[in-house]
């Protein structure tokens, strides 16, 4: 393993172990101004009045006859308004009071009366004929291989909303002095948070400052939201007298309006000849709720990820994100991956089943290898490791023993152990690097000798700070205490790109590496020098065609392969997670104990989304609306994680590196359901999968019996 693995302290563990790190909800309120948000109370309809109760002096309110440009969030596409009267879900802010003293204001809010006119919503994205987008993808010939099977078998997966619950909720404050909006906060993205101000407020770039608070976690809920409340905060400011203006989420109110991971519905169809899959048909929906928001991203994934690890030659899907009328879901890890890659796992496993073969050495019969083509006909360009991989979790946890030890069980207790092989695009889809992104890094020389790290790029506690630092000083061979890494500010760093999809160190990693070796062969003693490095294109790449889904949808992958061992309670319904292994390929670890860090959280993660985190929607109410009912994963949940590093350099990323955080949520969920479905004796198809459906099964076993 390269010597820049070995890990050294987190750069920002101090400031947040003694408690000096500052977060949005820590700075001092003197001659500050809280904001509280109305939101709507009813799904679908249109805003008639509001009644406001008299204000006293210093108190006022705002909406969106307040805002000087345009009354939209700026996103992918600009469909979120700042501030509605057409409703579209419950919790949409309709405006916002703001004064002195918080619990004034909250008082004043509980008095206030909206008129509405009520129009007929929609709840299921199954029946919703507003299809936000589409997308088809064809390779091969599927009306051969279905023609010529043996057998074609079919399933269908649904999957659940998923909660972020990052440690911190949103927050932001705004201030607007001498014409300039400078808005600070909890986010991911500087630069789209400053976009969307800039079309808001109608003020120039210049005049738009938006920098990062130290942040308490993201997930991807922190990738599009921040940018609809940096322009309510921001309206605010206009009409505060040059006090600043903050709003922080109590926790049930995050969990009520924020963004959600995609509810899915997966329906797949596969050709069988000669014990080998032939072809697929597959049918994806991801319900978007009532705003585009992320969706058109996650659906590309979602569809160009429905093939899985496997080399089917044959395959036509079609992905669709309905309109519905349920709170707007967006960015999360994984990206569109949990949702299709439990349901390829899962029906990879049946139809072995079906089959009467193991299910492990089928989906090793069929996985991808380098030189294949990608779904989309790209090409695989670099090694797959996956049957590697998959030997060392196998062996480590005895898989094949335990799989014939485990059927036929009696007694209260059922132990089951499963598998799962998954992989994750790293960076953004086809050409939204070079296009779209189009990302630049500067490293800043001081007369000293430290050299400042300036990038849009945050760090929300995975470790950035860290590892750009890392990176940089050994490059130019300089200790890291040389090296600066500040939170970013749009006034000072260049648009690098998001903090999200596995991009930052691979593609922002790589220019800082690049732009480190360009100041080490300029370096000029005692003077100050910028360097500039601007995004280059890998030229081995197929251009991707987003219209027709062809080409390279991403310059490599990173794999992982998982085992889940399980124990089911048959009295309680109870599953408990025994073990679990995990081999990661992520290229070379920038740092092994962070990497490791973000494999373990990944998956835990991606457990608790299978088996515990059940978010559900009543008449477009979120039921589960604190973390009294809405349960996440503690450490007591998962006692036992083995974490391997399959190392695999990616010549294109920074010593070897490619994306690391997005993939390690993908292969948990299937790997506990196959365990379950083992341990149970059944087929399972969804998740989140709870005590009450162990229970529905077992009742069903007695009826049968």
């Amino acid at each position: 393993m390269n010597n820049i693995s070995s890990s050294i302290p987190k750069i920002d563990h101090l400031e947040k172990a003694n408690g000096s790190a500052i977060y949005v909800c820590d700075y001092d309120t003197d001659d500050m101004l809280h904001g509280r948000l109305l939101r709507s109370s009813i799904a679908k309809g249109i805003v008639r009045n509001v009644r406001i109760p008299e204000l006293p002096d210093g108190y006022f309110y705002v909406d969106s006859t307040d805002i000087p440009g345009k009354n939209q969030v700026h996103m992918i596409q600009d469909d979120t308004p700042v501030f509605t009267n057409d409703v579209q879900f419950i919790g949409e802010p309709i405006g916002m009071l703001v004064g002195p003293d918080l619990k004034k204001v909250g008082s004043l809010l509980s008095e206030t009366q909206v008129e509405y006119e009520n129009l007929a919503p929609v709840f299921d994205a199954r029946g919703s004929e507003d299809i936000f987008f589409d997308f088809n993808i064809e390779k091969g010939d599927v009306e051969a291989a279905f023609a010529h099977a043996d057998r074609i078998i079919e399933g269908s997966f649904e999957t659940g909303l998923q909660e972020h619950i990052y440690l911190e909720t949103n927050g932001m404050i705004g201030k607007f002095q001498d014409g300039k909006m400078i808005i600070h906060g909890s986010l991911q993205c500087p630069y789209y948070v400053h976009g969307a101000l800039v079309d808001a407020t109608a003020l120039t770039h210049e005049n738009v400052i938006v920098k990062q608070d130290v942040t308490g976690g993201g997930f991807g809920g922190k990738e599009d939201f921040p940018s609809a409340l940096a322009c309510q905060v921001a309206i605010a400011a206009f009409k505060a007298d040059g006090k600043s203006v903050r709003v922080v989420f109590e926790r049930e109110e995050d969990i009520i309006a924020t963004s959600k991971r995609h509810p899915s519905y997966c329906d797949y169809k596969l050709s069988v000849k000669d014990g080998k899959v032939t072809g697929m048909v597959s049918d994806i929906i991801v319900d978007a709720g009532a705003y585009t928001t992320m969706s058109m991203v996650v659906l590309q994934r979602a569809t160009i990820g429905s093939s899985g690890v496997y080399n089917i030659e044959n395959i036509k899907v079609r992905g669709r994100a309905p309109k519905t009328n349920t709170v707007p879901n967006g960015a999360f890890r994984g990206f569109g991956g949990p949702q299709v890659f439990f349901a390829i796992e899962m029906m990879m496993t049946h139809v072995a089943k079906e089959l009467g073969v193991d299910s492990a050495e089928f989906k090793l019969k069929h996985i991808v290898q380098q030189g294949d083509l990608t779904s989309t006909s790209g090409k695989y360009h670099f090694p797959v490791p996956l049957k590697q991989m998959a030997a060392k979790v196998l062996k480590e946890s005895d898989y094949f023993k335990k799989q014939k030890q485990y059927k036929n069980q009696t007694g209260r207790y059922r132990k089951g152990i499963g598998f799962s092989l998954v992989f994750h695009g790293a960076g953004f889809t086809g050409n939204g690097e070079r296009d779209i992104i189009k990302a630049v890094a500067h490293l800043k020389k001081l007369k000293d000798g430290r050299v400042e790290i300036l990038t849009a790029n945050t760090d929300m506690g995975q470790g950035l700070a860290t590892t750009f630092t890392k990176i940089v000083s050994k490059t130019l061979d300089l200790p890291p205490e040389k090296i600066i890494f500040s939170l970013p500010d749009t006034s000072r760093v260049p648009n690098s790109g998001p903090t999200v999809a596995s991009r930052s160190i691979m593609v922002v990693g790589e220019l800082l590496r690049r732009a480190a070796i360009r100041l080490k062969d300029e370096w000029i003693e005692g003077e100050e020098q910028l360097i500039e490095q601007r995004y280059e294109h890998p030229s081995f790449m197929i251009a991707f065609d987003a219209v027709n889904f062809k080409g390279d949808a991403y310059p490599t992958y990173s794999w992982q392969a998982t085992v889940v061992e399980t124990t089911i309670d048959t009295l309680t319904g109870g599953i408990s997670i025994d073990n679990v292994w995990g081999s990661f390929d992520v290229g070379t670890p920038i740092d092994e104990s962070i990497v490791i860090g973000q494999m373990e959280g990944g998956i835990i993660q991606s457990l608790g989304y299978a088996i515990m985190e059940k978010c559900t929607i009543y008449n477009g109410a979120i039921n589960n609306k604190k973390l009294c009912d809405y349960i996440i994963p503690t450490a007591p949940d998962f006692p036992n994680m083995n974490v391997y590093l399959y190392v695999d350099e990616y010549p294109e990323g920074p010593f070897g590196a490619k994306g690391a955080g997005e993939m390690s949520h993908v292969g948990g969920a299937p790997a506990v359901l196959d365990a379950i479905q083992n341990a149970l004796g059944t087929k399972l198809s969804k998740i989140p999968f709870m005590p009450e459906d162990v229970l529905d099964i077992l009742r069903e076993e007695k009826l049968d019996d």
